[in-house]
């Protein structure tokens, strides 16, 4: 009961992060840009962002069909890479087929052994977090340059590598937007690359998504109730998050998708792409994954979930 408490108590929250102001001064020129008077520490949710507007991304508004043949560096992508691309606006998202090698997939594999077996893993259920931050082999992979320069140009603008998460796994997650749990304003400035680390089938848990989900309103905590106060979190719980997206999905009629992704494929989702991990049937079967994400270097990072700002640890790329 006294867990529960301080979990929804801000303040709780806001006195850990008071020493974090490394970590976080990435929102205090943000704030100023956007005229919201808030410290570092401070609770964030969607809430402060009412009555502002939200302006869109240049391939939210505008199609990369048309968009992107007129840029540079998208002339020199291969023929292959540049009409696995085109489709980003309509579908919010892209599968860039055999991205990474054989040999890469590998040294990625044997890395995510190597680092459990010396006990540096840091696991949080069947999710290993933020291994980029004591391993150059996994921050090279999830910073690869041909990988940043396509998500650079199908989001407009410089993104950041935040995190990365290995899967040993499928997540069998219910269908969920990413924009709920890394959240940004203006909105839609994450985006996130699922990396395939061996095959998957219909056996071990593949992805699902549903095409064109991402042109939906933005859920966030006062869709569903749950906005709490100044001093609290709201009362509902996370599968109550859960169930309001089913009722969303249930008054449309966007097609659901299973990747059957072959090693080293690489999908990109747009931030409010819905989506999820599909049953694993065969307990006896892996589903190696690694996935990332990245942040806008000009937008305001949070959590809606959670309601907490974003704390951004400095990555230490290899020389």
């Amino acid at each position: 009961m006294i867990s529960q408490f301080i979990r929804k108590f801000k303040p709780s929250y806001e006195l850990y992060n008071l020493f974090k102001r490394s970590e976080l001064e990435h929102n205090i020129e943000k704030y100023k840009k956007y005229g919201i008077h808030k410290k570092y520490y401070s609770s964030v949710s969607s809430n402060d962002f009412i009555g502002l507007e939200s302006p869109l991304n240049i391939h939210d508004k505008f199609n990369t069909r048309d968009t992107l043949p007129k840029e540079p560096s998208f002339q020199n992508l291969s023929k292959q890479r540049q009409e696995e691309l085109l489709p980003w606006s309509d579908r919010g998202y892209i599968i860039l087929k055999r991205f990474f090698s054989p040999d890469r997939v590998q040294q990625i594999n044997d890395e995510v052994r190597r680092l459990d077996q010396s006990n540096k893993a840091r696991w949080v259920g069947n999710k290993m977090m933020f291994a980029i931050h004591y391993s150059d082999i996994m921050l090279k992979a999830s910073a690869d340059p041909e990988l940043m320069r396509i998500i650079n140009l199908i989001m407009g603008k410089k993104m950041d590598l935040f995190q990365s998460i290995n899967f040993l796994t499928g997540s069998e997650q219910r269908t969920h937007s990413d924009s709920y749990h890394m959240s940004t304003f203006p909105y839609g400035n994450i985006i996130a690359a699922w990396i395939a680390l061996e095959k998957t089938t219909d056996q071990n848990g593949p992805l699902h998504y549903y095409e064109g989900s991402h042109k939906l309103p933005y859920l966030v905590n006062r869709d569903f109730g749950n906005a709490g106060t100044n001093l609290f979190l709201g009362k509902k719980q996370y599968s109550d998050y859960e169930d309001k997206i089913e009722d969303v999905l249930a008054e449309h009629n966007f097609e659901r998708k299973i990747l059957l992704a072959e090693p080293g494929d690489v999908l990109l989702w747009h931030s409010n792409l819905l989506h999820g991990g599909e049953p694993h049937h065969d307990k006896s079967l892996t589903r190696k994954s690694l996935v990332t994400h990245y942040y806008a270097e000009d937008a305001i990072c949070y959590h809606e979930v959670s309601q907490r700002p974003t704390l951004k640890r400095p990555l230490d790329f290899p020389q």
